[in-house]
């Protein structure tokens, strides 16, 4: 199969060829404002079995569907989820994503099974126009192989999706670079996947926002992910990934050490930095993430970093950060790309 690439600059003629092959049953990579997303006919389960096949991913992850207008969502939905629409009308379009139990137009193979559906509308204007094109919900989890680090240009996704899809939208560099916050209106509303809209963006809107355990461990012996994301190990390069947490000073000088212990093992090594932490490491091999002072920083540059090191690393040591605002979204991404494996210091 030769996959095209062909850019969004006019986002109607893009949107036109993207939605002819989803209507026929096809799989297009979009841009949204988080990462690259794989699309297929999210009403299709033989189109969004397509899905599973070409990244390799095992079905009982569920997916996203993607809408392109608010009124779109609540078909999907058995019934109005609670605060829906003071969420919607804060937040989409936008990286929130919500959970609620599935109208009976939802096929198994979205939902991993699961009675419930995760619908977002992304603030992306080459995504909205895709969608609205295909006159379908577009169901895309990230547009790359599985287990890898998500895509942030359409480039990421040419290096795991040459010849496996037809077509590839190039939007450029996503804005966030990471994938959306998941929220559950099942119960008690629950984070299951952070993102750009933080905890505390949601305790604003709903006074109280819980967080699933989860987020910052891995998932429970034989307790089935309801979310995208929750799988023990994700986002992660070939390279073995490490992670320090501390502050600059503290964490820079556990990590110089193992640096010099994986270097005398004959290992390729390079520490993935922090701008307050980067004169501690002296003459060794580092690339810069972001600043701790914005982690919004550390996310928009973490997927990128990791598909760039590993090329040429046999060992990611990385620093964490508080998880505080979108430093949560940061330590979930970078501990699942490090299968846990952390220090704190």
């Amino acid at each position: 199969m030769n996959t095209s690439v062909i850019p969004t600059t006019d986002p109607t003629k893009a949107a036109t060829q993207g939605a002819a092959i989803i209507r026929a049953g096809g799989l297009v990579a979009f841009p949204t404002e988080t990462v690259y997303g794989l699309g297929a006919n999210g009403l299709d389960g033989a189109a969004v079995d397509r899905i599973f096949e070409a990244k390799g991913r095992p079905n009982d992850n569920p997916l996203i569907l993607h809408v392109s207008r608010k009124e779109d969502a609540f078909p999907l939905w058995s019934g109005e989820p609670p605060f829906a629409r003071q969420l919607m009308d804060t937040f989409w379009p936008g990286p929130l994503t919500l959970i609620y139990y599935r109208s009976a137009i939802v096929p198994d193979e979205v939902t991993a099974g699961l009675d419930t559906v995760a619908v977002r509308m992304p603030d992306s204007e080459a995504a909205r126009a895709l969608i609205a094109a295909s006159g379908v919900p577009i169901a895309a989890p990230s547009a790359n192989l599985s287990g890898k680090p998500s895509p942030t240009t359409a480039e990421h996704v040419l290096q795991d999706m040459d010849g496996r899809i037809p077509l590839i939208l190039d939007g450029g560099p996503c804005r966030y670079g990471v994938e959306s916050t998941v929220l559950t209106l099942v119960g008690a509303p629950t984070i299951l996947r952070p993102g750009a809209v933080t905890k505390e963006m949601l305790a604003a809107v709903l006074g109280e926002v819980s967080l699933a355990p989860s987020v910052l461990a891995p998932l429970g012996a034989g307790e089935k992910a309801a979310s995208p994301g929750m799988k023990y190990k994700h986002y992660a390069p070939n390279a073995q990934v490490l992670v320090v947490v501390g502050e600059a000073e503290a964490a820079a000088r556990r990590l110089s050490a193992l640096y010099d212990e994986f270097t005398a093992q004959k290992k390729r090594v390079a520490i993935a930095a922090t701008k307050e932490a980067l004169p501690f490491y002296g003459d060794r091999r580092t690339a810069l993430m972001g600043t701790r002072r914005d982690p919004a920083t550390l996310c928009s540059r973490l997927f990128a970093l990791l598909r760039e090191l590993d090329a040429s690393s046999d060992v990611i040591l990385s620093e964490g950060v508080g998880t505080e605002g979108t430093g949560l979204a940061f330590m979930n991404r970078l501990l699942r790309s490090a299968g846990f494996r952390v220090e704190y210091v």
